[in-house]
């Protein structure tokens, strides 16, 4: 399936992948990286926190040592070159390690990436195995002080020396992850102020000055700082890539990198669930847990919800990613260079995980903040870092907003392409929504009745997208507002889709009593990403305007209607399951 095909074709339970089917290799890579961070930078991640740098860059030459800065990397240059599902699984498990994940992620993300896709074999020879080992540390200079979520007007400018032999580097950087730690920096400049261009830069070039570390909110612990160049001779044979290609080159890395975050933020809500249960599971009120509590009971099963769709929808993307490497001969001298092009094609999928993802993560570790109760905020006790260092989630890596104007924005481009045939359904789906019609539902099919619901979404977003476009036209990449509705709707479908798929594909691989589990994660799942797109449906409704006002509306109650029946009992036994278990449950 092609980037953003999910909104207009049916997804079978057999074409996508989910946690349960690791292999045991996964598992045990998984475990490793489990046990390194409780072992390792837990114990440590107060004394992280306080800025001890060199603290944390001990524990990432341990991680070097682990094979963990290699994930991404070749062979040839000590890497370990894993597939995509298998760099989940680690990234999941490194989502708990705070500040540490922080600086871990941006080294083996947006850090080595460049270079790995990009490089020449010289660049590769010179520095790829520095960084794979840990020897180097990497980080990615983008941002400006007046350049952020608009990366195309950087003013950092790079000009041809007259020998030919060094492009000389002006400018600065500012919020650089791993900035007073790097020794390799992949720097993002306009050549002659106009052709964008990307360079790696050490950090031993002179010209070349750190600014001081950022005083931050959360993940104190991490590297932040602005990155200065004054006069910087960089080697022309340091040009990464082609010039006017620096923006694609910064552009292609985010896509992955949102995707790690992603998984990371997942696995971080994970840590603060299992921390949230054992907190309410010793602390009484009234002489009971407040464990025992229905209001408790509701907020640990809506973390679970949320946990559950983001984990779901994180495989499913990674194994989208691994189908469309896997067409790629790994003996292609151009492998790394076709493979990036191949991920391309879902950085739709990637700004929906991104999406999800860190906002599940801040619902998660505010429930979290909310069962301490003032505890919670108190530094002594781990609800209050959870919350510090979630904020920037929905910051990093492009901006939720931004992202969530990729989705449709996207798909609209596509469609104008002949990539994606949302013009095509979206005449038919408008008359669907206005016509009363009720589908006959063959109930005896596992999850029959959330798979009819999931079509009929799919319908309303096409619906509401055609009618966005034929009112706006070629103006609709303005109206921002329509736009973030249909990302909202395009989101909880990816995720709701990738739930039930899940569900529905376990019932032949997990324990049977484990399967009430999967049904009630299904309603729940089910009933909130619903209730969410109602409310974005209608707001793109009102927004765009239109004479069948009253029924499109009508058609929104209709194809958003879900009758989550037992849906107490489905967040009890949720809930009730995780408190005796005093983890994440799936």
């Amino acid at each position: 399936m092609k980037g953003g095909e999910f909104i207009v074709k049916e997804t079978d339970k057999n074409d996508v992948a989910i946690p349960e089917e690791m292999t045991e290799e996964q598992k045990q890579m998984a475990e490793t990286v489990e046990s390194f961070v409780v072992n390792e930078i837990l114990p440590d991640i107060d004394e992280i926190d306080k800025h001890n740098l060199d603290l944390l860059k001990k524990h990432l030459k341990e991680a070097a040592e682990l094979g963990f800065l290699g994930i991404y990397a070749p062979e040839e240059y000590g890497g370990v070159d894993l597939d995509t599902k298998t760099t989940v699984a680690i990234a999941d498990k490194m989502g708990a390690a705070g500040s540490f994940a922080v600086a871990f992620a941006a080294h083996v993300g947006i850090g080595s990436l460049p270079l790995i896709y990009f490089g020449t074999k010289e660049q590769k020879d010179k520095y790829l195995k520095k960084i794979a080992t840990g020897e180097w540390i990497a980080a990615y200079c983008l941002t400006e002080p007046d350049a952020g979520s608009d990366a195309m007007n950087i003013t950092t400018n790079a000009t041809l020396s007259e020998d030919d032999k060094y492009y000389i580097l002006n400018g600065s950087k500012t919020y650089i992850t791993n900035g007073g730690i790097a020794d390799l920096y992949t720097v993002f400049a306009k050549i002659n102020k106009t052709d964008h261009a990307a360079f790696l830069v050490e950090r031993t070039f002179e010209g070349v000055s750190i600014g001081r570390e950022e005083d931050k909110m959360g993940i104190r612990g991490s590297s932040t700082t602005p990155v200065m160049f004054d006069n910087v001779k960089v080697p022309v044979e340091n040009l990464l890539g082609e010039i006017g290609k620096g923006y694609k080159i910064a552009f292609s890395v985010l896509d992955e990198g949102r995707f790690l975050l992603s998984v990371a933020a997942i696995g971080g809500a994970k840590m603060a669930l299992q921390e949230a249960i054992k907190y309410g599971n010793q602390r009484k009120q009234f002489k009971l847990p407040i464990t025992k509590f229905g209001a408790i009971k509701e907020k640990i099963a809506d973390m679970i919800t949320k946990i559950f769709a983001g984990e779901s929808l994180n495989y499913r993307l990674a194994d989208l990613y691994d189908k469309e490497i896997a067409k790629i001969d790994h003996n292609d001298e151009q492998y790394y260079l076709k493979k990036q092009k191949a991920l391309e094609e879902y950085s739709i999928e990637c700004s929906i995980s991104k999406v999800y993802g860190s906002e599940a993560l801040d619902f998660v570790v505010d429930e979290t903040v909310q069962i301490f109760g003032g505890y919670g905020f108190i530094k002594d006790y781990p609800a209050e870092r959870f919350y510090r260092d979630a904020r920037i989630n929905r910051i990093f890596e492009g901006t939720n907003e931004i992202n969530r104007l990729l989705v449709p924005g996207i798909m609209l481009k596509k469609a104008m392409k002949n990539e994606l045939p949302l013009q095509q359904g979206a005449m038919a789906a408008f008359e669907a929504l206005i016509t009363p019609s009720f589908d006959e539902i063959d109930e005896s099919k596992k999850y029959a009745v959330e798979k009819n619901l999931i079509k009929n979404l799919k319908t309303l977003y096409l619906a509401l997208s055609g009618m966005a476009v034929q009112k706006y036209l070629d103006s609709i990449k303005k109206e921002e507002e329509v736009l973030f509705a249909l990302a909202d709707i395009a989101i909880n479908i990816f995720a709701l889709e990738s739930a039930v798929l899940r569900a529905d594909k376990v019932q032949d691989i997990v324990n049977p009593n484990k399967l009430p589990l999967y049904d009630a994660v299904v309603k729940t799942v089910a009933f909130e990403c619903t209730n969410n797109i109602e409310e974005a449906a209608k707001k793109a409704a009102f927004y765009i305007g239109t004479d069948a006002l009253q029924s499109v509306l009508s058609g929104i109650r209709r194809f958003t209607r879900y009758d989550a029946n037992d849906l107490l009992e489905a967040k009890r036994l949720l809930a009730n399951t995780a408190i005796e278990q005093e983890k994440y449950i799936f």
